[in-house]
């Protein structure tokens, strides 16, 4: 066989280096040849805009670049791969309980999980040794081996292995074969790329928290585990959702999938839909009893549904006897030629320094005193702060209902007193899970709300979309997540059933995204993700609902 010819990308800033490689070598044995020049661990290959697990053999000429666990990607494939880790110590420990770990959620920089053992319970002690057993399964740097069997065999496995979520998963994947992780006997499934052993693992912790405990990762620094700083009111929330699924019993994918598959679909969305509103009526009347709220400020990350969220409370604030009003942060930006630049000359519309904190504040301040203040608006084609005749005077019964990425932010509103404002922080915070041991990613959902949301109101494909979401993200961690414990309350706008309908939508749209763009990787994971649910028909979802903000038909003005 011939030689394979490489250009390696990324070595260095900007550089590119030819290689010339013998056929049947692996990504792994030239991982070896170039993980000196990263000062993070090399987990994956990009070759030909295709992710690959190291082990395999690089299957011809083509581009390549290396994957580090500071990447979004490798980042994903080292926190499964330890999650894998982590069951394998487990069964070690407790090789005649028929034990598990549920891995329930993201928190902080870690997942929060549950074991399920009749003979042990979660302690200190119990932890310590279970790490102990992950730290020595490491060292023997242990290969993580990958084969496909029939997903017939798979469901087998499964159902021998007591993973009855993967065994009822299983039922519905079209796949005639099914990809199967061996770590050193203990078989397992996992929604994504793994690493290539057990020696890359040595970055973690475990640390009792709620009635589980947390499975700690790195961050920032890819090989030290990240502080554990947990937003106590995010938790809450999420425990409160995932206690409501269970009672539903609809806390897996596959579970989801039986009800839409009987027919129960409908009443899971008229179900789902009914306790949202009952949640924003209950807040509603929160609010109301606050006599002194004139200001209700609402901030979330994209795709959380703000918008829809503003309105629906507003009609709920009616019913309670308020006049709301709508107002937009935006219209307060500072003219775009006037935004003051980043050092290396970028300007960062998502900073609070592209908002005129003062004026908002003036405003704000002017009309909490009862005089009547001429409103501003932006005008995004020419880029310039406009004033045309909108004026507001707020009366006893009026409240501001104030939507924008800063609303949390207390150098946003600094003049306005605190007994004025009510503050809500508000997230999609998805209940299910793939499976025991994959939970579904929020973030994956709200890009999913994105990308279809994008195409229907701004033209955007879903390869646009997706090559701007890095930058989106970076925003919501310098101007979002930091303030969110500062909120008076959160609110999950997560509905369980929404995946089975987007999938209608977004999946064409990943479809279109073509094997040579740089984004066909991401493409391929989300429609991997995707293929997981059944498509549920949208005819049953209202027209106030909140997932018409992205698919369309609301009857509101979002």
């Amino acid at each position: 066989m011939s030689d394979i010819k490489l250009t390696v990308k990324g070595i260095k800033e900007g550089s590119i280096e030819e290689a010339i490689i013998p056929a049947g070598t692996t990504f792994l044995e030239l991982a070896r040849k170039y993980q000196s020049y990263y000062v993070d661990d090399i987990v994956l290959a990009m070759h030909r805009n295709r992710l690959y697990e190291l082990n395999k053999k690089i299957p011809c000429d083509g581009e390549i670049t290396f994957i580090t666990t500071r990447q979004s990607n490798g980042r994903r494939t080292y926190r499964r791969s330890v999650v894998l880790l982590m069951q394998k110590a487990l069964v070690n420990l407790l090789p005649h309980d028929n034990s598990d770990i549920i891995v329930q959620h993201s928190l902080a920089q870690g997942y929060y999980c549950l074991l399920k053992a009749s003979i042990v319970v979660v302690s200190d002690e119990f932890l310590n040794k279970l790490k102990d057993e992950m730290l020595r399964l490491c060292e023997l740097d242990l290969p993580l081996e990958k084969y496909s069997v029939p997903t017939s065999e798979a469901k087998k496995i499964f159902h021998e292995e007591g993973l009855t979520d993967k065994e009822r998963l299983m039922r519905y994947r079209s796949c005639s074969s099914t990809h199967i992780y061996d770590l050193d006997g203990f078989k397992d499934y996992f929604y994504g790329y793994m690493v290539s052993s057990t020696g890359y693992l040595k970055y973690f912790d475990l640390k009792k928290y709620d009635e589980g405990f947390m499975l700690l990762f790195p961050y920032e620094d890819t090989k030290k585990v990240a502080e554990f700083k947990p937003s106590h009111k995010l938790f809450q929330v999420q425990k409160n959702a995932n206690a409501w699924s269970s009672l539903m019993k609809v806390s897996t994918v596959g579970a989801l999938n039986d009800l839409v598959c009987s027919g129960e679909g409908t009443n899971l969305i008229l179900m789902q839909e009914a306790l949202m509103e009952q949640k924003i009526g209950a807040l509603a009347q929160t609010i109301a009893k606050r006599r002194d709220t004139k200001f209700v400020m609402i901030a979330g990350p994209s795709s959380s549904g703000k918008t829809t969220f503003s309105y629906r409370l507003s009609t709920q604030l009616m019913a309670c006897g308020l006049k709301p009003h709508p107002l937009s942060i935006d219209d307060y930006y500072i003219d775009r030629d006037k935004i003051p630049t980043e050092p290396d000359g970028t300007v960062d519309l998502e900073s609070i320094k592209g908002i005129d904190v003062d004026q908002f504040n003036a405003d704000m301040t002017r009309l909490l005193k009862g005089e009547t203040v001429d409103m501003p608006s932006f005008n995004f084609k020419t880029g310039k702060r406009e004033y045309r005749g909108k004026t507001m005077k707020l009366g006893s019964d009026d409240v501001l209902v104030i939507e924008g990425i800063h609303g949390l932010n207390e150098k946003m509103s600094y003049l306005i007193p605190n007994e004025n404002k009510y503050k809500i922080y508000i997230s999609a915070l998805t209940q299910l899970a793939i499976d025991e041991h994959n939970p579904l990613s929020t973030t994956d959902g709200r890009l999913i709300r994105r990308i279809v949301r994008d195409a229907r109101t701004r033209g955007s494909d879903a390869e646009e979309t997706l090559g701007m979401w890095d930058s989106v993200r970076r925003g919501e961690e310098n101007n979002i997540f930091p303030f969110q414990d500062g909120c008076d309350t959160m609110f999950n706008s997560a509905l369980i059933y929404e995946m089975s309908v987007l999938k209608l939508y977004a999946y064409p749209l990943l479809m279109a995204i073509k094997p040579d763009s740089p984004q066909y990787a991401e493409a391929k994971r989300l429609k991997k993700l995707l293929d997981y649910f059944i498509t549920l028909s949208p005819d049953a979802v209202n027209n106030t609902s909140l997932l018409r903000e992205f698919i369309g038909g609301s009857i509101l003005n979002v």
